[in-house]
């Protein structure tokens, strides 16, 4: 099954030491060896992560699970990442959740139809361990640091 080899790990892994407890990570994809690698190595690092393999899938658990982040592959049977995010991004209550598309698609095109469903990042195949680590802290603590950065004259 080399095409299910997505997630590659590199030597000196900067995000080896990082903490995430109690993040919730959703992770989408029909592959299984992501699904399996991702939520390994999330649960490690805190995480608290749920995989499922299609868009209809999530949609059906996001309301009970309320993820801090969702990685969504584009290409899965049913409903695709594009239509997914695009239902998550227009309905209010989970318009806010970020959500990084997956793809072994690397052309301008895609990645811009991932941007114009509402996807917040863009991440291709193979992508390692680090990328996710860094998609999870780019975009589940950007509230909390700047917060942290305003004066308290702004702060509620």
């Amino acid at each position: 099954m080399a095409s299910d080899r997505f997630i590659s790990t590199p030597e000196g892994n900067d995000a080896e030491h990082v903490n995430l407890d109690d993040i919730k990570v959703l992770v989408v994809d029909d592959s299984k060896t992501i699904l399996r690698s991702a939520e390994l190595y999330l649960k490690e690092k805190g995480c608290e992560v749920r995989t499922v393999e299609d868009g209809f899938q999530s949609l059906s658990i996001i309301d009970d699970y309320q993820p801090d982040i969702i990685f969504l592959d584009i290409m899965m049977p049913r409903l695709d990442g594009y239509q997914t995010c695009a239902m998550i991004k227009s309905n209010e209550e989970y318009a806010d959740i970020p959500v990084i598309m997956l793809s072994s698609k690397h052309n301008l095109f895609d990645k811009a139809r991932g941007r114009l469903s509402g996807s917040e990042e863009y991440l291709t195949k193979p992508f390692s361990h680090d990328d996710l680590i860094s998609a999870i802290n780019t975009h589940t603590h950007t509230q909390t640091d700047d917060a942290e950065k305003l004066p308290e004259e702004f702060l509620f």
